[in-house]
């Protein structure tokens, strides 16, 4: 009945509270089971028993995927996580329940068709759950920041300082006399930010000793607009290099690549897919500003394209490129290095070399 899989395929459509399972047999394609159970370990067990071995379970990589993977590994065979968008092109439905779904993902396990998601290692998810955490950190605290100037803009004041929040800045917002209630919402926010500069400092003291720990960060860390911070967020959303077997699977993860629409001999290219790792994609882009006015052949590269196609094409293109270094330097083991022709990748031959000039 299935495809090279013999024994149970469970399909397992994820809910916050309740999960919809039903099991498959490859053998006979009966129904072995199909229940509502509680997303909880000790029913995702007792939906096991008895079910005939090996077991296959497919669920898609929901946000809460997760936790029934770590309740599920080591009791069964396999666990498959399904891309979502490319398991709606395969198998769309226009009545759409929980019951369907489950069905849905149990005969695409049967017939070896799931479009497979990565699931990284447990260490490279924590590590992943570390650095969006001192992220989410930074976020809140240019929230309280951005609330305080809207405090100072209420009352008509200016800050004389570039820098509000500096030693000289937090020294005049102490001190500064505003009616009420603004000054107690002021005061409040301060105490605010600096509790989040502490948690931002820890945070950021623990992923710098991850990377003082990890060779590979070594690696990547000469290329410019790269601290210990980026190099890790890069090497947590990329794992294991080794899954993509070239640096344009590595771009495409990263929704760096543009959209491509083609009939017949008409091809057309668009705007970016935006489709992998959002994370990847920030800090690339982040990165790649620092080439705007940098030498070398990046800095060259993004001068070259941001006098014909304007600056945000010349990131976007310099933010590739520099993907394309990363992911030679991390499958060779080499130090990255801006010299032409080093390490597997060079400039576009058609860009200007500052060695041309």
């Amino acid at each position: 009945m299935g495809g090279g899989f013999r024994g149970t395929v469970i399909g397992l459509d994820l809910g916050r509270k309740y999960s919809w399972c039903r099991a498959i047999s490859t053998e006979t394609g009966e129904v072995l089971g199909n229940e509502r159970v509680s997303t909880r370990r000790e029913e995702f067990l007792s939906f096991l028993q008895g079910l005939p071995r090996p077991i296959r379970v497919v669920m898609e990589a929901t946000g809460n995927w997760q936790y029934p993977y770590e309740c599920l590994e080591g009791w069964v065979e396999e666990i498959q996580l399904a891309h979502p968008l490319k398991t709606k092109a395969i198998a769309s439905a226009k009545i759409k329940t929980d019951r369907i779904d489950a069905t849905i993902l149990a005969h695409l396990g049967m017939a070896d068709l799931v479009p497979q998601a990565y699931i990284p290692p447990r260490e490279v998810r924590d590590l992943r759950e570390i650095l969006r955490h001192r992220a989410f950190l930074v976020y809140l605290q240019t929230a309280v920041k951005n609330r305080i100037h809207s405090y100072l803009s209420k009352q008509g004041l200016e800050p004389p300082f570039a820098d509000l929040f500096g030693k000289s800045g937090l020294a005049w917002l102490r001190a500064l006399e505003i009616r009420e209630p603004y000054r107690s919402l002021l005061d409040q926010d301060l105490r605010v930010v600096e509790s989040l500069r502490q948690e931002i400092t820890r945070t950021t003291r623990r992923i710098e000793s991850l990377a003082e720990e990890d060779p590979r960060a070594r690696l990547i860390l000469p290329i410019r607009g790269l601290g210990k911070y980026s190099v890790m967020l890069i090497l947590a959303e990329i794992g294991e290099v080794t899954r993509f077997p070239t640096a344009k699977h590595l771009v495409s993860f990263a929704g760096l690549c543009p959209s491509t629409f083609q009939s017949g001999q008409t091809c057309y290219h668009g705007r970016l897919t935006k489709q992998g790792s959002k994370w990847l994609r920030w800090i690339l882009v982040e990165a790649a500003q620092h080439y705007a006015k940098a030498p070398g052949r990046l800095g060259d590269l993004s001068r070259w394209i941001r006098q014909r196609r304007g600056a945000k094409v010349a990131r976007v293109a310099v933010a590739r490129e520099i993907l394309v270094c990363i992911y030679y330097c991390l499958k060779k083991g080499v130090v990255f290095d801006e010299t032409p022709r080093r390490n597997g990748y060079s400039v576009p031959q058609h860009a200007p070399t500052s060695s041309g000039r």
